[in-house]
């Protein structure tokens, strides 16, 4: 587990602890081909070390089980089958090499590259007939409405999205995978999620998960979204910055209370990095300490993290 993860997993935890609330620990390995089962028993070791626990989870149960994405699969196919009936979901034959020239195309979110034009969105029965008689299987879209989505964010404010914030998107791959937007949004409704605090990559996601919301006729949880971590030199914080998974700062002799306090730093929430365990931090727990642009992690800060300094 890298230590962004780790920092927004203890941050989630804050902050249901501090309201008195559940924590819910979700396995999301639905897309198996990058999925491992010993990956996510080490996440599992990781949190426990860090002293993070869980009402519900994969190793423990509970009332919405299970907790594991991949044997979950029946819940997305209902909803898909819904969004289609209630005219949502389109079939598009479009492969990523024809979509990877559209240079033209406005930018959609900030990690997917150009904005999905729509060229699928209008075709007729015909059309499609054609297409399917190829044999190319394909992805299923969801229309995004002609509409704006605003709402409140617990750390990044008020926002606002322009209608079709970052274009159409996928739903179910043409390989069957199920999309991670309409996988998160059956699973946070179906547990009863009512708060989901996450890296600040997925705020321009949240707009997409909305519109699924109101399609599916649920109610959303509140977001909050944290700001992500950052190497000295601007970059995403990743191994070419030294120890950044919490089973390197292990192996390292860390401790435990060190890497909490920094990752509480990191956020805000202590005043100078000095050891704590998450149970120290979860009266005074407050979202609005948390900072609301990138955090620089530097060297000197990760030798200490990891009891080298």
């Amino acid at each position: 587990m890298h230590i962004g993860n780790a920092r927004t997993a203890l941050l989630a935890w804050l902050q249901a602890r501090h309201a008195g609330g559940e924590f819910v620990l979700r396995m999301e390995d639905i897309d198996t081909q990058r999925s491992r089962a010993d990956l996510a028993h080490q996440i599992l070791d990781d949190l426990r070390w860090l002293g993070l626990d869980w009402d519900e989870g994969p190793d423990v149960g509970g009332p919405h089980a299970s907790y594991v994405q991949s044997e979950r699969v029946g819940l997305y196919h209902d909803a898909l089958r819904r969004l289609t009936e209630d005219g949502w979901l389109y079939p598009c034959y479009c492969s990523r090499a024809e979509l990877a020239v559209i240079a033209s195309a406005p930018h959609g979110l900030a990690e997917e590259g150009p904005r999905y034009p729509g060229l699928c969105r209008n075709l007729t029965p015909a059309q499609v007939a054609t297409k399917a008689a190829t044999g190319k299987a394909p992805s299923l879209r969801f229309a995004m409405p002609d509409e704006p989505v605003s709402f409140g964010d617990g750390i990044a404010g008020a926002q606002h999205a322009e209608p079709g914030a970052g274009g159409d998107f996928v739903v179910r791959r043409a390989d069957g995978i199920i999309g991670y937007q309409l996988a998160v949004v059956v699973d946070d409704a179906a547990m009863g999620i009512t708060d989901v605090l996450r890296g600040w990559d997925l705020l321009d996601s949240t707009p997409r998960q909305i519109c699924l919301y109101r399609a599916l006729g649920l109610t959303p949880p509140h977001f909050a979204h944290a700001p992500l971590l950052f190497g000295p030199d601007g970059q995403r914080l990743s191994k070419r910055h030294g120890s950044v998974t919490l089973a390197g700062l292990r192996e390292g002799g860390a401790a435990p209370e060190q890497v909490v306090g920094y990752l509480a730093y990191f956020s805000g929430l202590l005043e100078r990095p000095e050891p704590a365990s998450p149970a120290d931090l979860a009266a005074s727990f407050d979202l609005s300490r948390i900072p609301t642009g990138p955090v620089i992690v530097t060297e000197q800060m990760l030798a200490l993290m990891a009891g080298r300094g």
